[in-house]
């Protein structure tokens, strides 16, 4: 995330979960982890990567479907609260936090089954540059998910949440992908709503949501390492 959206998140984190809850439900998040494929067709543990990971709204799902999860997030406020939510999956190295940015991911090549990021996008200043660093981590035959804002005109997001796109073309996002070197790509309705207030109460915002799937080409599924 950009520089000037982390004072707002580290701001925010001691109240992040009960904001979330007006912003996007929870069933957003039962869409993304039922994106993710190798969580569903493999026996063995998943690594996930939860990019701006948050307070763990995704983790939290990811942790419940038996993944491991590295969850990286640039606001450490964030990161500690995910602390003080998951101690046992924390504890056991189930769960690893990392403060980080997506334009700087610290993994190694290859060293993630799967990528997630939710309503990341909208605040990274190069879109296309954050998914090649996604891409990096990814092992070959590795998926990336993503759930974000279609485009949309209200600026107050902008000024209020530190928000630096309005939002995003469908066609945009997938010619992203594709760049990146993905394949399978699939931008599609996530047949969900991200609502928010301005802070006068004069302007309500009701923004659909996408969800981006695609899988970095390569061999067999490997072992998470």
């Amino acid at each position: 995330m950009t520089p000037t959206s982390t004072p707002y998140f580290e701001r925010t984190a001691p109240d992040w979960d009960s904001l979330r809850a007006d912003l996007f439900p929870d069933s957003l998040r039962d869409r993304v982890v039922s994106a993710v494929r190798c969580l569903h067709d493999r026996s063995d543990p998943v690594v996930v990567l939860d990019v701006g990971a948050g307070t763990g709204f995704l983790t939290e799902g990811f942790l419940a479907a038996g993944a491991r999860v590295v969850a990286i997030d640039p606001a450490e406020a964030m990161l500690l609260e995910q602390r003080r939510k998951f101690p046992a999956a924390v504890a056991s190295r189930q769960l690893v936090l990392r403060r980080a940015s997506v334009e700087a991911i610290p993994l190694a090549d290859g060293s993630v089954d799967a990528a997630v990021a939710n309503m990341v996008l909208h605040h990274v200043e190069d879109p296309p540059a954050a998914l090649r660093e996604i891409v990096r981590v990814l092992r070959p035959g590795g998926e990336l998910v993503i759930s974000d804002l279609d485009t949309h005109e209200h600026e107050f997001l902008r000024v209020e949440q530190h928000d630096r796109w309005l939002g995003f073309e469908r066609d945009a996002v997938g010619t992203w992908l594709e760049e990146a070197g993905l394949e399978e790509v699939s931008v599609r309705d996530a047949r969900e709503t991200c609502c928010s207030s301005s802070a006068c109460g004069e302007e309500r915002a009701h923004i659909s949501v996408f969800l981006a799937t695609s899988r970095k080409p390569g061999g067999p599924a490997a072992r998470p390492c």
